[in-house]
């Protein structure tokens, strides 16, 4: 049976050698408690237990409560310490230490971020490196960064590139000419992340999935053929606005023969009728000639 590693004492130093204990107990609940228990009472000499913890802890919830223990210690005492993970050989160490610096939210730690942790290897660093850096980034530096993050684009599985597309969407209107640049470009993958993360952020409600599926059409079709693409489905709104108009006026004029609730009904039979027909025919149509 795991042994309970009790932290609640009267004697100060005996309380911090019992949480520290605790914080690499076997057990993660015991750890969980342990790294609350040091962020409830915040004492400097819980800083380097804890540091050292969020190097090797596995628990992801665990994580957190350590580096909301440490954003509760001075920052002054607790910057310098996070800034040495930084360079360290432990990737969940140098993970762990942006994510604690994205926390406290101090910007003097922009600094520290440097182009290597922007293109960790690792790319759960990176990730961690990219949404940090959004976070501190000064106004005047945001499009050097949007270029830098836009060279990543096209990297990793679906959660690396939701990751990146969502810390370029976040750094504003900035990120639109290095979009642009990099959906120029020659690498298809490239250019379909670039294609998905624009349309993301002139319509966050699209949904990635659907932005990447719609960002590897229009790269499959090329420039020119998803313009006429773009241009006959706006053809189609056009022209089943025009009937639904009509259908409408039709049931107007049905409605002054008949009762409201039935004129309200053929309207609504009419309406679906009329526009399931017409974007039917015209889908087809536009198939045939423009091949989409």
């Amino acid at each position: 049976m795991q042994e309970v590693v009790p932290i609640n004492t009267t004697d100060g130093t005996d309380r911090n050698t019992r949480v520290a204990r605790a914080l690499s107990a076997e057990d993660g609940s015991v750890r969980l408690q342990a790294a609350l228990a040091a962020g409830t009472r915040p004492d400097p000499g819980f800083l380097e237990p804890l540091v050292e913890r969020c190097a090797v802890e596995p628990d992801f919830f665990v994580r957190d409560m350590l580096s909301w223990a440490l954003t509760r210690l001075p920052p002054e005492v607790t910057l310098p310490r996070v800034r040495r993970e930084l360079g360290s050989e432990r990737t969940r160490a140098r993970s762990q230490a942006l994510h604690t610096l994205s926390k406290i939210g101090d910007r003097s730690a922009w600094a520290w971020i440097t182009r290597g942790m922007l293109r960790d290897a690792d790319d759960e660093v990176a990730r961690t490196a990219w949404r940090v850096a959004v976070a501190l980034v000064p106004e005047e530096e945001k499009a050097d960064l949007a270029g830098e993050l836009a060279g990543q684009l096209g990297r990793g599985d679906r959660h690396v590139r939701l990751s990146l597309s969502r810390a370029l969407i976040d750094l504003g209107d900035v990120t639109g000419p290095a979009l642009e640049k990099a959906a120029a470009g020659p690498d298809p993958a490239v250019a379909a992340h670039a294609h998905a993360t624009e349309l993301l952020r002139r319509d966050p409600e699209a949904g990635f999935d659907a932005a990447v599926e719609e960002a590897r059409r229009m790269v499959a079709l090329g420039p020119e053929r998803a313009a006429a693409c773009a241009a006959a489905t706006a053809g189609v709104d056009t022209t089943q606005t025009s009937e639904t108009m009509q259908t409408s006026e039709t049931a107007q004029t049905s409605e002054t023969a008949q009762t409201s609730e039935t004129a309200q009904t053929s309207e609504t039979a009419q309406t679906r009728e009329t526009w399931q027909t017409g974007e039917t025919a015209q889908t087809g149509e536009i198939r045939e000639s423009t091949g989409c």
